[in-house]
């Protein structure tokens, strides 16, 4: 039998896989699709806003204690949630896709988002990391003429509108592909090709001028990226910096592809196309999870059961028009409200967010899964990410935080590693 069967193969599920594989339990991950990576930028962003301030947070760990006192990081602790950073970019790293942040340790940087706005994040890939905004070398926002969902003269002239030296430059869209129309991934996995480098640098260098840095759409290989990247800075001369697109996310399917690889050499299967639609309670604890199949139903039995299925936008809540709102596989009691009126205020971007997002599943402080009275729901279930009550993680900017720290959290507990703490240590 399974020690843990985690349900939801996004970062927090991934993560939590890959603690509990490394501290000898048996684990397998099933999920409906392939989790919110694939439409992230591939960064982790700890915390960037507080709801209803409007300027980002210079350093998280300066108001993780003003946080509501449930809030997930507040559950887990100051302390674990550094390990958990600190364990995520040691995993990355093994993987050929090294991670890092702030030349001032502790802060968020600046990136430039897709069309040109100042986005704050904590840890960015190494290709994403040349971009920091606070870097005075000026940006040349190279394009592709037809490429969809990337225009570098909007970028460029959003950047140049707050501050930042940045012009557009644009390239022939065949230096990428012979096809006359191909998304991200399909160019990306182009430029994984030695040649296609070497086309994309030689025409670059005719448009670069001395001193910039060179800000890409993420292309830059899929399977080669630091090869790639490597390859055309030192034909270039200079800095190279992906921008992520709209999705697919290149960056984002680049770390999943990097954690479910070191898995797979863990002996830890992950299934997508599972989706959970049914479960067996005996006496308090779950007894098995069943998944859709082209015939009759699968059953999946294990002694732990980790619910990472994410919220509204991740799949793991539902929703229908009687105002009706619940949690999609153990219909887990939620803090949402059952009364739509409720879900949402006035002004679509209320600075303090919508309480439907605010809302999610209540844990204990070994993130177990609650009622409103704080009771337990089922003895060996737990719960990570952005399933969880009490934070806005859209809001916060502080999705993939949550989830690496509850997921590593609750992998731990569940291994008899150690136990989160109820109050958090200041930085």
């Amino acid at each position: 039998m399974l020690d843990l069967l985690v349900i939801g193969a996004g970062l927090a599920g991934l993560t939590a896989a890959l603690r509990a594989a490394e501290a000898g339990l048996r684990v397998k991950v099933i999920a409906k699709g392939m989790g919110a990576l694939h439409w992230s930028a591939g960064t982790v962003d700890v915390f960037g806003y507080l709801p209803g301030s409007e300027p980002p947070v210079r350093s998280p760990w300066d108001l993780l204690t003003r946080l509501p006192e449930r809030h997930p990081y507040r559950i887990v602790g100051g302390p674990a949630l550094r390990a958990a950073l600190a364990q995520f970019t040691a995993w990355a790293a093994a993987a050929g896709l090294p991670y890092g942040g702030s030349a001032v340790a502790g802060d968020n940087f600046m990136l430039p988002s897709p069309v040109g706005a100042l986005r704050p994040t904590y840890l960015a890939p190494q290709a994403q990391q040349a971009g920091d905004l606070s870097r005075p070398a000026p940006l040349a926002v190279a394009g592709f003429q037809g490429l969809r969902d990337f225009y570098p003269q909007l970028l460029a002239d959003n950047l140049a509108a707050q501050g930042i030296s940045a012009r557009a430059v644009q390239l022939p869209f065949d230096l990428l592909t012979d096809r006359r129309d191909a998304n991200t991934v399909q160019l990306a996995q182009g430029l994984d090709q030695p040649a296609r480098v070497e086309r994309l640098a030689a025409a670059l260098r005719k448009l670069v001028e001395q001193g910039e840095r060179v800000a890409l759409p993420a292309i830059l290989g899929l399977h080669q990226h630091t090869r790639t990247v490597a390859a055309l800075q030192e034909r270039l001369g200079a800095a190279v910096c992906e921008i992520p697109t709209l999705p697919p996310s290149v960056p984002g399917i680049r770390l999943t592809t990097a954690l479910r690889h070191r898995l797979e050499t863990l002996g830890v299967r992950v299934e997508i196309g599972m989706e959970a639609i049914g479960f067996q309670a005996e006496g308090g604890d779950i007894a098995w999870v069943e998944t859709a199949t082209s015939a009759r139903p699968l059953k999946h039995r294990a002694r732990s059961y980790l619910l990472a299925t994410g919220g509204v936008l991740g799949g793991g809540f539902n929703s229908d028009h009687t105002g009706r709102f619940w949690e999609a596989v153990f219909d887990l009691p939620l803090t949402v409200a059952q009364d739509r009126r409720e879900w949402f205020r006035p002004r679509f971007f209320d600075p303090a967010g919508q309480p439907v997002f605010h809302g999610g599943v209540a844990v204990n402080d070994t993130l177990q899964p609650v009622d409103a009275a704080g009771r337990t729901v089922y003895r060996n279930l737990w719960a990570a990410g952005g399933l969880l009550a009490h934070c806005d993680p859209i809001l916060e900017r502080s999705l993939e935080g949550i989830a690496i720290a509850t997921g590593v959290a609750a992998a731990e507990v569940i291994a008899g590693i150690s136990v989160p703490q109820v109050e958090m240590e200041r930085g």
